[in-house]
């Protein structure tokens, strides 16, 4: 790769991030692809190295403000947009150690942007701890572990006062034959000799400046292993269960997701643990059921508790009997609220208990209350409740 291809870079869009970013959208965005295409993750992918490389070299000179600073006025100096060198001249075109047709002298160029005498591979130290300080020979970086799911099933009580369920979780862990050396036992993995234990490897470009990039022997791991691990295969990694008790908080919904923070896998080299996300699946209650903070009851009535109004009894949840008053000619699906009986919120407060009545018709009737219920109809005389149906 030329001097002249270097410069026409645009590291905003190798980033995806536009020229007015803010320092926090920089770091986030390299973050991320960095996590994407990390050779640890990808190995074997030669894309995914060449992509690493491109972000780590855009991220040193956008996160720094005195770098990006010269990086923009560079690019504003040689042409909008990129990087642009005069096509007369039969110089080469600002090379390292001296100045091409444009006049600039590309070494002062980097010595500028560097802050001083700094070898640009030095900028790709630590890719992921927000700091670009070197790793010291032997030392690797350490990495988080990963996240895993679990799923429980609880009773809609549980759901409702909370719960603590025991559950059972397998997740990667270091490898109990090895200890997560990944090296067989008896023997011990070797500082990789290529990159002294750093993981990255000094790369002399085509334009002669250095560029950091992971070590091709040890795949930016710092250590080799001569002899692996029958049982993890030279890993370092194996399979682990653990038994634990798992708060379920209450009012949890059917389907939530729940994050227990630091229980999920093991790190690496003293890496932070990972979190378990834990699905719930509520069953259903026979005589309740939930809208929200609120619990929702239906309530058959009779046809003459309904035209005459009575007083009824209905029951809550974990709690006494409460006496609700039906008024006369209540009609079918009418929904009372009771204050304060439903589930317990956030801010210790209660929802409210919706009771909904359903009036009972009856299926089968003796001749003594058929007669009384056409001698009801006599007396009341209601018209025709569907003409209303025919006006228009």
């Amino acid at each position: 790769m030329s001097t002249k291809d270097w410069l026409e870079k645009d590291y905003y869009k190798i980033l995806g991030v536009s020229k007015d970013a803010k320092p926090e959208e920089i770091k986030k965005a390299f973050r991320k692809l960095a996590r994407e295409n990390h050779p640890d993750a990808n190995p074997g992918n030669a894309n995914a190295e060449r992509k690493f490389k491109e972000i780590s070299e855009a991220n040193s000179v956008l996160s720094d403000a005195k770098k990006r600073k010269e990086y923009d006025e560079q690019r504003s100096l040689f042409g909008g947009g990129g990087f642009r060198f005069p096509g007369a001249g039969g110089g080469r075109p600002g090379g390292f150690g001296g100045a091409g047709t444009s006049g600039v002298n590309m070494e002062d160029l980097f010595r500028n942007a560097s802050g001083g005498d700094t070898n640009i591979s030095d900028l790709f130290g630590n890719l992921f701890g927000g700091t670009t300080t070197r790793r010291s020979g032997g030392v690797r970086n350490p990495r988080r572990g990963i996240d895993i799911e679990g799923e429980v099933s609880i009773d809609f009580n549980q759901a409702v006062e909370g719960t603590t369920v025991q559950m059972q979780t397998v997740s990667d862990a270091p490898c109990a034959a090895c200890r997560g050396t990944g090296a067989k036992s008896g023997t011990m993995p070797k500082v990789c000799q290529t990159c002294q234990g750093s993981g990255m490897k000094a790369a002399q470009s085509a334009g002669g400046f250095s560029i950091a990039e992971p070590c091709p022997d040890c795949r930016g791991r710092g250590l080799v292993v001569e002899d692996p691990c029958p049982e993890c295969g030279g890993s370092g990694r194996g399979r682990s269960t653990n038994t634990m008790q798992v708060r379920i908080p209450a009012g949890v919904n059917d389907g939530q997701r729940i994050r227990i923070k630091g229980k999920g896998g093991a790190g690496e080299n003293g890496g932070a643990p990972g979190d378990l996300y834990v699905l719930v699946n509520v069953r259903a209650h026979p005589v309740f059921g939930r809208k929200g903070d609120n619990l929702t009851l239906e309530v058959p009535v009779t046809f003459t508790e309904a035209a005459l109004g009575a007083q009824i009894e209905v029951p809550t949840l974990n709690g006494p009997r409460v006496r609700l008053r039906v008024p006369a000619g209540t009609p079918n699906g009418r929904t009372f609220r009771v204050r304060g009986k439903g589930i317990r919120k956030s801010d210790g407060q209660h929802g409210d208990l919706l009771v909904t009545v359903a009036v009972q018709v009856p299926t089968h009737l003796s001749s003594q209350a058929s007669d009384a219920l056409k001698a009801y109809a006599d007396a009341a005389g209601a018209g025709d409740p569907r003409a209303g149906l025919f006006t228009g």
